[in-house]
């Protein structure tokens, strides 16, 4: 028997691109692909959702600010400052700030170059 873990929808959510590497040029075999960077704000009470995979998309996360929790197979984990998880093509999850200050993270993941 499956279950299927729903995320409330997305609200309370900054994205800011902070860089972007095209790979193509940096590492054989990598055409096609970026190493993108973002800071990703969760005002108190947002959700970062919906349930995502990383399938194709590997990356790490870093908090900066704030406690954020991750939900994963219907395990919650909360990651406060100086911390972080890795995402990669297991990663089946959605996020949240239940607390009640501002929540920072900084994103890193390598994605396919939307412009390829």
């Amino acid at each position: 028997m499956s279950h299927k873990e729903i995320a409330p929808e997305t609200q309370g959510v900054t994205v800011e691109l902070l860089s972007i590497v095209d790979l193509g040029p940096e590492i054989a075999g990598m055409d096609g692909r970026q190493l993108r960077m973002r800071r990703v704000t969760l005002a108190p009470g947002a959700v970062f959702g919906p349930v995502h995979n990383h399938i194709d998309r590997p990356g790490t996360v870093f908090i900066l600010e704030g406690t954020i929790t991750d939900h994963r197979n219907g395990i919650t984990t909360d990651y406060g400052p100086g911390v972080g998880w890795p995402e990669d093509h297991n990663t089946v999850h959605w996020l949240e700030n239940r607390g009640q200050i501002t929540a920072v993270e900084i994103s890193v993941d390598i994605i396919k170059n939307p412009d390829a």
